[in-house]
């Protein structure tokens, strides 16, 4: 029996980034979800709460072993949902904020805004995304990504965990060694809070630029965990 694949977009993105990973996942039982932190109206965006339940709910919908990987910032309201015994049986974090009780996306960056963030009252603009999330992926793929990126929430960024969810599920960090968002420093050092680490020679968005080789290693974790 090969575990669930249940996947969690980062900011400002949505479940369609998936589609080249979906794709090479042939065989395997994949769900996603869209986070309501993301949107096109800044009055309508939910919080890192609202995220959460957001998984929670996308988890409990899945009947069997469920693998939940997240990506970026999606590892914020993964880290607050999942409880042991809820059925998750793995937890990969593909580039993202591994973070403990009590520390925020903003407060892992530092407590300052990236310098390509666009802060707003209420929400969060990304600013230079082709140099910042899609670095080795091709210009065709770069352009239909970056047009369909939404706002992101502030809420969801400043907002702290209240759980670590990594405490009580056996996870996997893999570092993208080319990351421009999250330097591959930042993800070794939240690593170092997993069980076990894998690497990628890829930028932000591997399942973008290498769908297959990231395919594989779900694929490898699934297995594992069914």
């Amino acid at each position: 029996m090969t575990a669930t694949l249940l996947l969690v977009h980062g900011a400002w993105h949505g479940s369609w980034a998936w589609r080249p990973l979906v794709d090479a996942l042939d065989g395997v039982e994949v769900r996603t979800v869209d986070l309501p932190s993301v949107g096109a109206s800044p009055g309508d965006l939910g919080d890192l709460r609202a995220d959460s339940e957001a998984v929670r709910a996308a988890v409990a919908a899945i009947d069997g072993p469920v693998v939940v990987v997240a990506h970026s910032y999606g590892g914020c309201p993964v880290t607050e949902a999942v409880r042991a015994g809820d059925g998750v049986a793995h937890l990969v974090y593909l580039c993202a904020f591994m973070l403990d009780e009590g520390e925020s996306l903003l407060g892992a960056a530092g407590g300052t805004a990236p310098p390509w963030w666009e802060v707003h009252d209420t929400h969060i603009v990304a600013g230079s995304p082709a140099e910042v999330f899609y670095n080795g992926v091709s210009p065709e793929v770069t352009a239909s990504s970056v047009a369909r990126l939404g706002l992101q929430s502030r809420s969801s960024t400043e907002q702290p965990l209240t759980r670590a969810a990594w405490k009580e599920v056996p996870s996997t960090y893999v570092v993208c060694e080319q990351d421009q968002a999250i330097p591959a420093f930042a993800q070794e050092a939240m690593a170092q809070r997993a069980g076990t680490v894998a690497r990628l020679p890829a930028g932000h968005s591997p399942f973008l630029s290498h769908p297959g080789e990231l395919a594989a290693l779900l694929r490898d974790v699934a297995e594992r965990a069914g």
